[in-house]
């Protein structure tokens, strides 16, 4: 597994906005639990892309990503207030992007095809960002035009940045700089953890997937299918002939049979090219052990845990992943 740059599509809310992003070429995302989420999970040198009306825009490379401390009022987004809810969210994650080629595309053509049905399966965005797979990147790195000229450049002299912690305690929380630790930021510290090469051969090899060693293999997050929603994918990164592919489901507490019998749904639906799935959990029901033959079962721990809040990378360093069977 080669540690290559990750590739996303970022949700843009309004037209407005959509423009704003590529005038300046910037994304931001909100104060929200999704917000928080896509800034943690996409790194400096990260590819993405915009979409929009069922429409991709462009490709970008994620060149610095910055928090911003009293947003609230700063430039280029308005503030979006929801009806529903009456809540209202600011821009304080920002990611200044280096835009590489241009493109206005729609996404049913074929070259999008594992995003495009990502988003069918899921009926709709709902989320901030979504995970294309390595086949992607490379189509549209074909498509539109190679971008020579200059963007507009919006200025933050006067801002001041702050690093967003996670915190097990409810009690921290402090909205923007302090967010309660939850199943999408568990399942991006596994992502993450293992896309580094030493870290994905030493699961493997403890998990007994011998067939998967010598290929070349992506993880992937959120794969939608039409029995749910994959927390982990690892598939072919360049897949000749067939796709071979593994399914990881991600509980934060403890995980149930019930749990154990959705991800033997999910290799069902894969059919003869999924090679197993596996379940991570803090900790597992008895109950599970005498049933469970057809998925490998998985403990998390996060190591000597001694504060009240950690940054994204220091729970990346003191994660460890423990095979039970």
């Amino acid at each position: 597994m080669e540690n290559k740059p990750n590739y996303y599509f970022i949700a843009v809310s309004t037209r407005e906005n959509l423009d704003l992003c590529i005038k300046y070429g910037l994304s931001g995302f909100t104060n929200s639990k999704n917000g928080i989420w896509a800034f943690i999970d996409i790194k400096e040198g990260d590819f993405v892309s915009f979409v929009y009306g069922a429409r991709a825009y462009n490709l970008y490379r994620v060149v610095k990503k910055m928090a911003i401390e009293n947003a609230e009022n700063l430039p280029p987004w308005k503030n979006i207030t929801f009806k529903e809810s009456g809540k209202t969210y600011y821009f304080p994650f920002r990611f200044e992007l280096n835009l590489i080629r241009e493109f206005n595309e729609p996404i049913v053509r074929y070259e999008f095809a594992y995003i495009a049905e990502n988003l069918l399966l899921r009926g709709g965005y709902a989320k901030t960002h979504f995970q294309a797979d390595q086949t992607t990147l490379q189509n549209v790195s074909l498509m539109g035009k190679k971008f020579d000229g200059k963007l507009d450049v919006l200025s933050y002299e006067s801002a001041s940045e702050f690093m967003p912690k996670l915190t097990f305690n409810k009690g921290q929380v402090n909205v923007p700089s302090i967010y309660k630790f939850e199943e999408l930021f568990l399942q991006s510290v596994i992502k993450h953890n293992l896309t580094i090469k030493s870290n994905m051969i030493k699961f493997l090899e403890e998990l007994n997937f011998k067939d998967a060693l010598n290929l070349n293999l992506e993880i992937l997050s959120e794969r939608a299918l039409t029995q749910g929603l994959i927390d982990l994918l690892l598939k072919e990164s360049v897949p000749i002939g067939t796709s071979k592919q593994i399914i990881i489901e991600i509980k934060t507490n403890k995980a149930s049979l019930k749990d154990v019998k959705q991800v033997v749904t999910y290799v069902k639906e894969i059919g003869n090219e999924c090679l197993g799935g596996i379940l991570i959990a803090k900790d597992f029901q008895k109950k599970i052990f005498p049933n469970n033959t057809d998925v490998k079962l998985v403990k998390y721990n996060f190591e000597n845990l001694d504060k009240q809040v950690y940054d994204f990378e220091e729970l990346l360093k003191i994660l460890s992943l423990s095979v039970i069977n």
